[in-house]
């Protein structure tokens, strides 16, 4: 039995645990992981993991990726920032998106768009239906607040402090983040303005975005803000990502709207100036 007493055992300990599998964790390759779905790909795949509830994640991809988000048991809540890989001041801009394409609600051909008025991902399906652009996510005064602790070590940790050290990984401070939107967990805008929490759509919903320039993706599974339920609760979110190829002017994305049009010529100008289409 090895002891970690000394620092010879300290590495014997270590080195034992290779191997080792748990629930949540990514694989490495990616194209290791265990019986993908429909539509995935081994081969292609670049991220596979699966993130506890509670649990952050973060990765780089390239243009053309598609990202396929899965509520394994019905209330996963997956809270998503994005960022230009390679200009990270440009970002996630929720209010764009939701004013600049009219429409409150997120779903199939909505553009994410940044702050520079050009497309950073589109979704491409969308099996739940229930999501929110408008909430961002939780803080840790808030969850302190509602279940005595909000911390990214606790029980119940915030969206906001587990973006800030998924953000820190890429060398983006509390500053470089933005208001965030979340997938599988919905609310509806009443007529007075008010903002009801509608729940998920049940376990096994996915939502596929592509990537439509190179990002760095940031997601925090975490129970939603407007969540009523007095226990903090979230269930595991699978992520797999595999290699595809960006929209193209044929496509749903770039005509479902003429708003969405324009973004993506911005994008498209963008990428052709920078000689990376």
């Amino acid at each position: 039995m090895s002891t970690t007493s000394t620092t010879y055992g300290a590495r014997d300990h270590a080195r034992a645990q290779a191997g080792t599998v748990t629930e949540t964790m990514p694989a490495i390759p990616a194209s290791t992981w265990p019986d993908p779905p429909a539509g995935i790909d081994p081969a292609k795949l670049v991220w596979a993991e699966t993130v506890a509830g509670g649990g952050y994640t973060h990765k780089v991809l390239a243009r053309g990726t598609e990202l396929r988000l899965t509520d394994l048991e019905g209330d996963a809540c997956a809270h998503l920032l994005l960022f230009n890989a390679d200009q990270p001041w440009e970002r996630l801009n929720v209010a764009d998106t939701v004013k600049v394409q009219w429409n409150a609600y997120l779903g199939e051909a909505i553009a994410l768009l940044s702050d520079q008025a050009r497309v950073l991902a589109t979704v491409v399906t969308d099996e739940s239906g229930k999501h929110d652009a408008l909430c961002g996510t939780s803080t840790v005064d808030g969850n302190t607040e509602r279940y005595g602790d909000g911390s990214p070590q606790g029980e119940s940790p915030s969206g906001n402090a587990l973006f800030t050290l998924a953000a820190a990984k890429h060398g983006l401070t509390p500053r470089d983040l933005p208001p965030s939107l979340s997938f599988f967990q919905g609310i509806h805008v009443e007529t007075d303005g008010g903002l009801t929490f509608t729940g998920s759509a049940g376990p096994g919903k996915s939502v596929v975005l592509r990537t439509e320039l190179p990002v760095v993706v940031l997601i925090a599974n975490v129970a939603h803000p407007l969540d009523p339920r007095p226990d903090y609760t979230v269930t595991p979110l699978r992520v797999l990502a595999q290699r595809s190829a960006p929209s193209t002017p044929d496509g749903p994305e770039w005509t479902a709207s003429p708003e969405a049009q324009r973004a993506f010529e911005n994008t498209a100008d963008y990428l052709t100036a920078r000689g990376i289409a």
